[in-house]
């Protein structure tokens, strides 16, 4: 054990290892045994693992197997077209967004010098009218249940003669709901940096729109990366609410199995088992990105190394020579 994790708490002594160790073991014992008495006894009683309920999904010899995979397919498809497009398009709305409230606060503070005095108002009104007006539609948006603003949409915009395919009605709701949450996120992480990089750049002559743009929005979306990853598993969770505009996503078609077969808890493990893979491939994939992110921020805050002695040595020797 290193002498920094020394320092944060008293390293347990050899006696506190094997109560640790015996306690954990009792823990996992008393937990497959409730597990086993509370779940596994009373859904064998009733027949739930029974291969006439498991079959169609697990035995490729049952005459429903390739029929429900090509339909659990079709459905993970659809669900992850309609993640990606959620995922895209709030990232970009949502980065828009921050970067808005950012600026327009700044212009409220902002006198307009060298302007007419009645055109100064004009422009810090309009400022604080825009702003209030964001961060009302923010609060609005934010505060709707997912569920609705989809169900808003789906009907909404036929009512105004617009019409889409079923699939964009849900990355419309989804996008403008999680692109107000990223909005926050990245604004947040933003207006949490030091006031001083914000001075800096404007005294290097930078306006704020490019201090906003080269310096504060890379260092929010660095830091707030577990955040933004953590709002992106919501998107693909929420892809699962276009049921309600009869979207053909991974748990619609589950139901509609569900209804031919009658094995509910055997396609919904399925399910879940899907989503929870996926799931952990993104988390991966932003842990990757994390990774590298920082090792380049190491790399690049690094001195460059002096040669080693050898190949000074070998340098003097030949210019010597010359």
């Amino acid at each position: 054990m290193s002498r920094q994790t020394s320092v944060l708490y008293d390293v347990p002594g050899p006696r506190q290892r094997r109560i640790t160790l015996i306690s954990s073991a009792v823990a996992t014992v008393l937990l497959l045994i409730g597990a086993y008495y509370l779940i596994y006894r009373p859904l064998d009683d009733k027949g739930q693992f029974s291969m006439e309920l498991w079959g169609p999904l697990i035995d490729p010899s049952n005459e429903n197997f390739s029929q429900v995979w090509d339909r659990l397919a079709l459905g993970l498809k659809n669900t992850l077209i309609a993640a990606v497009l959620a995922i895209v398009s709030s990232l970009v709305v949502g980065t828009l967004l921050a970067v808005l409230r950012i600026q327009l606060k700044s212009l409220t503070r902002r006198r307009f010098v060298g302007f007419a005095t009645p055109l100064a108002y004009l422009l810090r009104g309009l400022s604080v009218l825009l702003s209030a007006v964001t961060r009302v539609c923010v609060e609005v948006f934010r505060g709707l249940p997912v569920v609705i603003t989809i169900f808003f949409v789906a009907r909404g915009f036929p009512e105004f003669g617009v019409s889409f395919d079923t699939l964009w009605y849900l990355v419309i709701g989804l996008t403008i709901y999680n692109s107000v949450v990223i909005g926050e996120i990245l604004r947040s992480g933003m207006e949490g940096l030091p006031g001083g990089q914000g001075e800096a750049a404007a005294a290097i002559g930078l306006s704020p729109l490019q201090s906003t743009r080269m310096i504060l929005l890379p260092q929010a979306f660095r830091i707030m990366l577990p955040a933004l990853i953590s709002q992106l598993v919501v998107v693909l969770k929420d892809t699962s609410l276009g049921f309600i505009i009869s979207y053909e996503e991974t748990l619609n078609i589950g139901k509609q199995i569900i209804g031919v077969l009658e094995n509910p808890i055997q396609v919904y493990v399925v399910i879940a088992v899907l989503f929870i893979a996926v799931n952990y491939s993104l988390s991966k994939l932003a842990q990757y990105v994390q990774h590298r992110l920082s090792r380049g921020r190491r790399t690049a805050g690094t001195p460059a190394q002096n040669p080693p002695p050898a190949a000074l040595m070998s340098q003097a020797e030949g210019t010597g020579g010359n």
